[in-house]
């Protein structure tokens, strides 16, 4: 399944984000050229002021910065939220205007998770959780994380209610990408947001469902509940 096919119905590509010359913002701009000499605002140019396309969710912006990592002493202690958007337009607003995975720093992690959802294991409504995970080459992420995103904002996830949002994180070899979810015992669940993102994305490699409870206490040495 393609992901640019899968996504159009509900999320405007790349190509209609709020830089492209179609995009109803730059509409406005070229039919406000015809003001009035000397008039501040163009009376005929009110009806074209560009409509907003609401989110089904709110979506938080959060990083997680490696200088300031390395220096803390509690963990999430250097985490902070940046943006919170609501449509389409502020999304690629933001978007467009920060850097990309294969531009961060080495130790840097990017999160987008659902307006009040904390991205940490403590947070409630993660707390019972976990998180499907893929792994890319360094500075090969960038598109995979794009589409990711594209899907979760897009709600084309059929149990798009479980999911609290993803991250990625950037490391010396390699850039993985996660999903965090709310309930690790719904596997059916679970199973089906794998399998979706695998197609979303048309990656073939096998993927893994980590819950949040055995990371905690066996760090990497936790397995895989399910598998897709």
């Amino acid at each position: 399944m393609a992901v640019e096919d899968t996504l159009k119905p509900n999320v405007p590509t790349e190509e209609s984000n709020p830089n492209s010359v179609d995009h109803p913002i730059d509409r406005y701009h070229e039919e406000g050229d015809d003001a009035e000499e000397g008039a501040i605002v163009d009376e005929s140019s009110k009806s074209a002021v560009p409509e907003s396309h609401p989110l089904e969710h709110s979506w938080t912006l959060w990083f997680d910065n490696p200088s300031v990592k390395s220096k803390q002493t509690t963990w999430g202690s250097s985490l902070r939220s940046v943006f919170t958007f609501s449509t389409v337009e502020e999304f690629w607003s933001l978007y467009n205007n920060i850097r990309h995975p294969s531009k961060l720093a080495n130790g840097a992690d990017l999160y987008y998770f659902k307006h009040n959802i904390e991205p940490k294991w403590e947070d409630p409504i993660c707390a019972n959780g976990g998180k499907w995970t893929m792994n890319f080459s360094r500075e090969k992420s960038d598109k995979p994380f794009l589409y990711t995103l594209l899907a979760l904002i897009g709600e084309q996830f059929d149990h798009g209610d479980e999911i609290c949002g993803v991250v990625v994180n950037v490391r010396a070899k390699q850039e993985r990408i996660s999903i965090w979810t709310k309930n690790s015992s719904n596997e059916a669940a679970q199973v089906s947001i794998g399998r979706q993102w695998k197609e979303f994305l048309d990656y073939n490699s096998s993927i893994g469902f980590i819950i949040h409870e055995d990371a905690k206490k066996l760090d990497r040495g936790a397995k895989s509940a399910y598998t897709a």
